[in-house]
């Protein structure tokens, strides 16, 4: 987990596919369909082009406006693009783990950018290392990479390749494959991660959100359905099944927190679902108070539904200042503390002396929210009650996202009131997870709520292979 103790999701991907002449360049396109994903990855980011079945890439550490000015924009020629954007929940912060990934082999070359996690990472790398591979990075990426391209040695396609590959690959994974003639979208068989397909001008577009079609004016078609491979090819769109049967299990938090509040996500409005979480909250733990406010900025969303449900008027508490990201990291306690206080800084004149409910979208370790109310207090609250639009963390994820193991969760430590008492609210209270499941679930979308409930739709590593893997790969970084 980062300093900053707030949770991270691994990535955001995008991808265009336009003919010769059409008009449209597919590395400006991408660059705003990254710069639109950007809350989904911070460290790093990547762009990769095809020019008549040339494949350049380009991919650094940082943000996508200083990876990608304009001259280095000019250099990236081609009538397809992929791109990326990472936050690593596997592999280190360095360039060889920046994605897109370009690959050579003896049928061609490709480029994949994946988001999400594979539980089987450790086996897949060890099998393909006692083999003779060699790898270059430390992410799950690569072993996709190497999955595909040795299924493809065999296979009549490229298609084919990726359909055989998803055959091995257990856990999350919303990939964007591009080879010299095709561009290849597929999503798991539980669909954890989000994926879908926009049109522009005529032309196919993949992202992880609908926020990102909405910023290069390309019109939704639809999301890609779990365990589907979807291929564009000379303009066309075509679908294949993997055959692969599984019970789709979206992450909830993608709702909670993880997406954008004006994407929509497998049918379901982020905006909607968070103000319903909110009013869930108020009728499940009012409490008397004079101003709701939310943290910035996925708690504001929630704690609009909780004023309206409640009645209790929401005002602005804390203001966020914009050029600091999700994944501001400070060593010390001290540093922590300042960092907690340039990025969110309590508005004096409207809480002093009031009675705050305070809407955050979770409690990881608690660090974070304890600096929080303190600074309201700092600022004259008289009182801070604290309202989690989720259910409390008691489990790790396995499918792309940086909840640490269950002994750095504090809720798995220590009662709803030792929390409280930690933190410094006068009260405190969750969602229940009956009330997620009937928000999303109703809405038609099954989700994975595993870390909050322990039942993982597919099984975790045991001892753990995976754990194994991440502690051998964070000695080489």
């Amino acid at each position: 987990m980062h300093g900053d103790d707030r949770l991270h999701e691994e990535c955001g991907v995008f991808g265009i596919a336009t003919p010769p002449g059409s008009g449209i360049d597919p590395t400006y396109e991408t660059f705003t369909g990254l710069f639109s994903l950007q809350h989904r990855g911070q460290e790093s980011c990547g762009i990769a082009v095809n020019d008549a079945g040339v494949i350049s890439c380009h991919r650094d550490v940082g943000l996508v406006m200083d990876v990608f000015p304009e001259k280095m924009l000019r250099k990236l020629k081609g009538n397809s693009a992929i791109g990326h954007v990472r936050y690593s929940t596997t592999g280190g912060v360095n360039v060889e783990n920046a994605q897109p990934m370009v690959v050579t082999h003896n049928k061609g070359n490709l480029a994949i950018a994946h988001n999400g996690n594979l539980v089987n990472a450790g086996e897949l790398r060890h099998e393909i290392e006692m083999q003779g591979g060699i790898f270059h990075s430390s992410n799950d990426t690569e072993i996709v990479a190497y999955i595909i391209v040795r299924e493809r040695l065999a296979a009549a396609s490229i298609e084919d390749a990726v359909r055989r590959a998803m055959c091995r690959m257990k856990g999350a994974y919303s990939l964007l494959i591009m080879s010299p003639r095709k561009m290849i979208a597929v999503r798991d068989p539980n669909g954890f991660r989000p994926l879908c397909i926009g049109r522009m001008d005529g032309h196919f577009v993949f992202a992880s959100e609908t926020c990102a079609l909405d910023a290069v004016g390309a019109e939704f078609l639809r999301d890609v359905r779990p365990g589907e491979i979807a291929v564009i090819e000379d303009g066309e769109l075509r679908s294949i099944d993997s055959g692969i049967q599984a019970q789709k299990s979206f992450c909830c938090f993608e709702f909670i927190y993880f997406a954008r509040p004006d994407s929509v996500i497998d049918g379901i409005g982020v905006e909607w679902a968070r103000q319903q979480m909110g009013r869930s909250l108020a009728i499940e733990s009012g409490v008397a108070a004079d101003m709701v406010i939310g943290v910035p900025d996925s708690g504001i969303s929630a704690a609009i539904g909780y004023a309206r449900e409640s009645g209790i008027p929401y005002g602005v508490g804390l203001i966020k200042n914009r050029y600091i990201g999700r994944t501001f990291i400070q060593p010390s306690q001290g540093q922590r503390e300042r960092a907690v206080r340039l990025k969110l800084n309590p508005l004096g004149e409207s809480i002093r002396g009031r009675r705050v409910i305070m809407i955050d979208d979770s409690i990881v370790r608690g660090t974070t929210s304890a600096r929080i109310v303190s600074a309201l207090r700092d600022a004259g609250a008289r009182e801070v009650h604290m309202r989690i639009s989720s259910p409390p963390f008691l489990h790790p994820c396995y499918f792309g996202t940086d909840v640490p193991d269950s002994d750095l969760l504090i809720a798995h430590r220590h009662t709803v009131a030792e929390t409280a008492a930690l933190i410094g609210v006068d009260s405190l209270s969750y969602l229940s997870r009956e009330s997620l499941t009937g928000i999303l679930e109703s809405a038609g979308c099954p989700i994975c709520d595993a870390c909050f409930s322990g039942d993982y739709p597919i099984s975790p590593p045991t001892d753990s292979e995976k754990s194994i893997f991440e502690r051998r790969m964070a000695k080489m970084v």
